[in-house]
Order: structure tokens, then C-alpha cells, then sequence
């Protein structure tokens, strides 16, 4: 899902970058005045590191082309909305340099796709439907996060003028209902996994 330099106008892009500071600004601002900073920033650093690793891993798929994890919606449920945003700010930065994937211009627009878009989706969802079912509720978290995620893409690259809705829909929307679905039944795990554990996680302040 990342996209890379040249496929979005600049001043399109200047657009998604502008959204990306100011997430960046409110956390800033709400990790400041949270009560747990050091805890906080503790567990993001550490899954910051996670999803550097394993987002970057290439998964064979039936697709015939390689499939990555996000690990934003697990970050977005363990940790808060605006943590999401800051993982995947940074785990993008370093893919860019490091493996190449993405790009500096549009480094807003992934952003705003898998970042902004994913763990705000993600993170409401799971909050919205945990008491009705905790393994429900963060497959669908997960999954709608995926999924919203790619829409917020397609319109992206509608407005960029670079791919028409039906080829978008053909190609972007069947993969990522597949990746949606695998990524979230290993949340499930994962997260339930971390809860028993360590179910001090659970009652972590998010941010």
C-alpha cells in the first residue's frame, strides 16, 4: 500500500503532509500530559520496532504478489489512535531509507492512509464492539481498519489522476479484503496472547 514519489501532484501532497504534522502535533501535546509518558513511550518504541521488522517482511500470497502485515491496527488497539500514527511515521521513514519502500513526497499520503485513516478506524471500531465480543471485536477492528484504509487510497489516487476507479477497485480491493481477513484472525492471537500475559497492557493509557 505504500506509494512512492511521483504519483501524487506536490501540492496534493503538501495537503496529506500538512494532515500528518498536526497528528503529529496532537500527540506531541497529549503525551505531555499524559501520566504514564515513560511507560507510554516505552511500549511504543517497542512496537515501533516490532512493526519496522515485521511489516517489512514479504509474506507469499494467492495473488501472486507479496503480502506485508500492518501491525498499525495492533498498535491502534493496544496503545491508542495517535500512537498508530506515530508508529507508522516512523516505521515508514525508516523503510524509505533503508529498504526503499514509499517515498518522501508522499510519505503524508501513506499517512493518512495507513496511519491516520487505519488506526482512527481500528481503534473506535475494537472500543465500540468490545463489550459485545472481545475476539469480534478486534477482527472487525482490524479488518474494517484495512479496508477503510484502501478506500481512503483509492480516493487518493482518484485525485491524484493516476488509476481509474474500476482498475482500483479490480486490483487494490481484492487483496486487501484477503490481507484484512489474515491480519486480523493473527490479532486476535496476538492481542489476547498479550493481554493474558502482560494484562497490564490492557489497561495501558491510550493515546
Amino acid at each position: 500500500m505504500h506509494l512512492s514519489d511521483g504519483l501524487i501532484p506536490l501540492w496534493q501532497a503538501l495537503i496529506y503532509w500538512i494532515l500528518t504534522i498536526a497528528m503529529l502535533a496532537v500527540y506531541t501535546y497529549k503525551i505531555s500530559k499524559t501520566e504514564e509518558k515513560d511507560k507510554v513511550m516505552v511500549n511504543t518504541s517497542i512496537l515501533e520496532a516490532v512493526t519496522v521488522v515485521a511489516s517489512s517482511i514479504s509474506i507469499p500470497s494467492p495473488f501472486g504478489v507479496p503480502l506485508h502485515l500492518f501491525l498499525i491496527p495492533l498498535v491502534a488497539i493496544l496503545q491508542g489512535p495517535l500512537s498508530g500514527v506515530v508508529v507508522a511515521f516512523t516505521c515508514f521513514i525508516i523503510q524509505f531509507f533503508l529498504l526503499g519502500m514509499g517515498g518522501i513526497t508522499s510519505l503524508g499520503a501513506n499517512i493518512v492512509t495507513m496511519g491516520i485513516v487505519m488506526s482512527f478506524t481500528t481503534y473506535y471500531f475494537y472500543q465500540f464492539t468490545r463489550e459485545l465480543d472481545e475476539r469480534l471485536s478486534i477482527f472487525s477492528g482490524t479488518f474494517l481498519g484495512i479496508i477503510m484504509a484502501t478506500v481512503a487510497q483509492v480516493l487518493i489516487l482518484l485525485a491524484a489522476g493516476v488509476a481509474t476507479l474500476e482498475v482500483l477497485l479490480a486490483t487494490l480491493v481484492p487483496f486487501y479484503l484477503f490481507v484484512g481477513v489474515i491480519e486480523g484472525i493473527i490479532n486476535i492471537f496476538i492481542i489476547l496472547s498479550i493481554f493474558k500475559l502482560k494484562p497490564e497492557m490492557a489497561k495501558v493509557e491510550q493515546i
